[in-house]
């Protein structure tokens, strides 16, 4: 091999690692990727079921209910459209009815109820989720205006 060739060569696997690497990443992201949606968003979005993705909005007052063991019931609500969620394990010391939350999971087959397998609740008394807080300034929903967005 001439120097010409093993400096080809050379590059040739450089640019082969780089493309193997790239499309790794990607193929990692793209399973990672979680889609926001609010309650009245859903209405119009056709997401199947089994697909990831993260809801927000406010817990529905009166629809928190425990289950046996740690599962629980609750809406997600942006009072244009409601959800019910069912999740099952322990919830955040700050979840509230009325106050900001965000489930991440996917719907049931065949059901219109969102199995949540992660819930996020606000971390003090005046913080909402930036995408929440401005989806539902976006449905028209008035804040009281102490929400912190971050």
């Amino acid at each position: 091999m001439t120097r010409k060739q093993k400096r080809l060569a050379v590059i040739g696997g450089g640019v082969g690692f780089l493309v193997a690497a790239v499309l790794l990443v990607m193929f990692a992201f793209s399973q990672s990727i979680a889609y926001f949606y609010v309650p009245g968003d859903l209405a119009t979005a056709n997401v199947p079921p089994g697909t990831r993705i993260r809801l927000g909005g406010l817990v529905e007052t009166g629809t928190v209910k425990r289950g046996e063991g740690s599962t629980v019931t609750f809406a997600v609500t942006d009072t244009i459209g409601t959800v019910p969620v069912t999740y099952t394990g322990i919830l955040p010391d700050l979840f509230r009815e009325g106050q900001g939350v965000v489930a991440e999971g996917s719907f049931a087959s065949g059901s219109s109820v969102f199995v949540a397998d992660t819930v996020l609740a606000k971390h003090d008394e005046t913080y909402m989720p930036k995408d929440v807080a401005d989806r539902l300034k976006a449905q028209g929903v008035t804040l009281s205006g102490k929400e912190t967005i971050r």
